[in-house]
């Protein structure tokens, strides 16, 4: 049991800077015994009230110098303080606010909300186990307008869908990887190199691009990529909620349409999912 979506904004003054840091908190908690399920007594039971306060509590004294670090906060605080737990979770998620800039000067107390992808993280542990600790983005929205493809596929009585060569690619992802245990990382470091992987595996070189043959393949690059270049992740999981697009008929407008008007398909939409972990990890 636990509390859900506490929201709230540290504000952080240095001097005349102003820092924010808007952020969603889930806390949940497993408790020693079942009693208050079983029997109704609620002896053991910390409210959610007080779980909700203690995450105020703790954003006031130690502040939020990353997600994960505030994650692991408060699960160290509910390990240390209440014997009667035996497992916490929490997660993290932050609202982008981004410094306004003024020909090239940051804003000493403005901010503009940016949804370029909303930055998450997780820390659980149970009783006597290590403090394990994940991080992520979703609600990414990638889009490419050429170097893309699908050709090649199975087919069958029901297939309808013709091959493509030259496709948009457009998708909202999600990323989560694990560290696996806790260790002293630099986690927006780590995230924003991680960031980076997604973003140019997608993409691929600015000049010319890189060929998609199907949204797998761009998962697996994408997975590939930050395994390759960020040594501190375990296991990475992408999802690519896809968006399709067609292009608008005006031959009876009289007009050729060279794919440069087109209508996204809302629904259905097509959906790729997959887990990679390096191989030392699965064996540990």
């Amino acid at each position: 049991y636990g509390k859900n979506t506490i929201k709230f904004l540290r504000l952080h003054k240095e001097g005349k800077k102003h820092c924010v840091k808007e952020v969603e908190v889930c806390t949940h908690l497993r408790l020693t015994s079942a009693q208050e399920y079983l029997d109704g007594n609620n002896s053991l039971v910390i409210p959610t009230d007080t779980i909700k306060n203690i995450v105020l509590v703790l954003a006031k004294k130690n502040g939020i110098p990353t997600l994960e670090q505030f994650a692991i906060d408060i699960c160290k605080h509910f390990m240390t303080t209440f014997c009667q737990v035996a497992y916490v979770k929490t997660y993290v998620q932050e609202v982008p606010w981004q410094r306004l800039h003024e020909n090239g000067t940051p804003h000493i107390h403005s901010f503009i909300c940016v949804p370029d992808g909303i930055r998450f993280c997780e820390a659980e542990q149970c009783r006597n186990g290590p403090l394990v600790v994940f991080a992520g983005i979703k609600d990414l929205k990638l889009m490419k307008t050429t170097q893309s493809g699908f050709e090649g596929f199975y087919k069958n009585e029901h297939t309808t869908l013709p091959e493509r060569h030259d496709r948009i690619l457009c998708g909202e992802l999600f990323c989560k990887w694990s560290y696996g245990e806790c260790k002293d990382f630099d986690f927006d470091c780590i995230w924003n190199k991680a960031r980076e992987c997604i973003l140019e595996a997608f993409s691929g070189p600015p000049d010319c691009g890189e060929y998609s043959p199907s949204y797998q393949k761009t998962v697996n690059c994408i997975q590939m990529l930050v395994l390759s270049k960020v040594s501190q992740v375990q296991v990475i999981e992408v999802v690519l909620n896809n968006t399709f697009y067609n292009v608008v008929d005006m031959k009876n407008l009289g007009l050729t349409n060279d794919k440069e008007v087109l209508v996204p398909v809302e629904t259905p939409y097509g959906s790729c999912a997959c887990t990679l972990a390096r191989k030392k990890f699965l064996e540990a």
